[in-house]
């Protein structure tokens, strides 16, 4: 099948990609790009960076069609790839692990003016390799950068952010302050200096090891290390989440001491953790001193003034709080909707509300789904449990093992246990995994078998309704499981 000039045309007018769908009909397979005679071969219209872009992110999940779609614009349509395509295709290839092709296009890329390699396609060998937990190999990367020009302090940083992101904070820590410190690079400037630390702190803190955080909170003291907005944001964020908001306050307060000027996430974790400390009511004052110092409130301010005004009970002033965001400039997003639903008792006062927000255009959540299912079903209310299985279906969300969860323990407290059934088969045949149910007869230990064998027949009860008869799905689902 062959791409017809009525179509070219209207990608190139339309801009859209819709037309480049992920689908068989949109461009030859690859042995036809070469077969295809050279009149067909010329193409009077001009791609344009953004289309093509766009176009390769709709093939971010098969490397294969989207490195055709890269090769075959480049060859049959001439459109000459940039540093921003070429970014975009090695991205792809690198979430599979094919990091030989990424390599050979980089090396491309250097044979062309219009694709010299940069910082971006290296930060993307750092992520892509990291998230494998290659870090032997992102590292040599990061050694191989002279070749390129680009073995500076930028790299250097966006390696080590790379490590700490994605949890190998401690190959960062040794990369920076271990025996082969700076893996050959040294001369930080002072700044620099102060954002590697600031890296590793937050890399600590999304492993929550929060005596690590502290041990190396003290460490940047010791060491003379600069403080600066973002080192107190992410150590407030830390005393935060490891239930110690008061010493955020008293971080807060020497912030002001030293006149280091607050931003908005800042403010953020500030409000949050005056509220639970101190009460809604001093939250609700340094929400306002954040006005009157000029910096505007974002979602998340609202989202977190919102949440501390409901949990409070103080629901009314909540509403007060969601009327007022579009005024100034923020639009509530389901996370909004999401703290009135944890709070709220009235299952009309709630539905009106879900009807309300679907009507200003938020697409609910699966999370949105499961927590209303579960309220309902908690309070007996089964009617507005089916309103929101309906709503699910009706724009388009497939359920997941947890809304099915939700449904079928609700539709067991009132009862209805052949309705039940049936939801549970259907999630049965979906592959997904059913509670064990005694009122359905599906107890995981059942007939004398122990525990391990009736999950391996199970296991083969699930393949077999989904036509997957082979270890090889189980290897590839393995494989696609560990991508980020």
């Amino acid at each position: 099948m062959q791409l017809n000039e009525q179509m070219l045309s209207q990608i190139t007018t339309r801009r859209t990609i819709s037309l480049l769908a992920p689908t068989q009909f949109l461009f030859p397979s690859a042995s036809h790009f070469h077969s295809q005679n050279p009149k067909r071969q010329s193409n009077p219209h001009n791609f344009d960076q953004s289309t093509v872009r766009e176009t390769l992110s709709c093939y971010a999940n098969d490397w294969k069609r989207a490195l055709e779609f890269f090769n075959w614009v480049e060859t049959d349509c001439h459109f000459t790839h940039t540093t921003d395509t070429y970014n975009s295709i090695i991205d792809i290839l690198g979430k599979f692990f094919e990091f030989d092709r990424s390599w050979s296009l980089i090396h491309r890329m250097k044979d062309n003016p219009s694709s010299i390699p940069n910082h971006a396609t290296f930060r993307i060998m750092f992520k892509r390799y990291v998230t494998a937990h290659l870090v032997n190999e992102a590292t040599g990367t990061f050694n191989k950068l002279d070749e390129f020009g680009l073995k500076d302090e930028v790299s250097y940083c966006n390696l080590v952010d790379a490590l700490c992101e994605y949890k190998h904070v401690i190959e960062a820590q040794e990369l920076c302050f271990g025996k082969n410190k700076n893996a050959g690079f040294s001369g930080l400037g002072e700044m620099n200096k102060t954002k590697i630390y600031n890296m590793i702190l937050r890399g600590w803190f999304k492993m929550s090891w929060w005596g690590k955080c502290r041990e190396f909170w003290e460490e940047m003291d010791k060491r003379g290390v600069v403080k600066d907005l973002h080192s107190y944001s992410i150590y407030m964020d830390i005393m935060c989440k490891s239930g110690k908001p008061w010493k955020a306050v008293k971080l807060y307060k020497e912030m002001k001491k030293k006149g280091i000027k607050m931003d908005v996430v800042a403010y953020n974790t500030v409000i949050r953790a005056v509220g639970i400390s101190e009460g809604v009511d001093f939250a609700m004052r340094v929400y306002r001193e954040m006005r009157e110092m000029g910096c505007q409130p974002s979602v998340v301010t609202c989202n977190t003034v919102i949440k501390l005004l409901c949990e409070n009970g103080r629901v009314r002033e909540a509403y007060a709080v969601l009327a007022e965001m579009p005024k100034k400039g923020c639009v509530p997003d389901v996370i909004t909707y999401h703290c009135f639903f944890r709070c709220l008792e009235k299952p009309r006062e709630i539905l009106g509300l879900f009807d309300r927000m679907i009507e200003s255009g938020i697409r609910p959540k699966m999370d949105t789904y499961v927590m209303l299912l579960r309220k309902f079903g908690r309070w007996g209310f089964l009617r507005p449990v089916f309103v929101v299985w309906k709503k699910m279906e009706e724009l388009g969300c497939s359920p997941d093992e947890f809304a099915y969860n939700a449904l079928v323990d609700a539709l067991i407290d009132k009862g209805m246990l052949d309705m039940a059934r049936k939801y549970d088969e259907e999630m049965f045949a979906k592959g997904l995994s059913a509670k064990p149910r005694e009122e359905l007869g599906t107890k995981l230990v059942q007939g004398g078998l122990d525990g391990e064998q009736s999950v391996n027949i199970a296991i083969e009860m699930i393949l077999s309704a989904e036509g997957r008869s082979t270890m090889a799905n189980n290897n590839t689902s393995h494989k696609i499981a560990v991508r980020h």
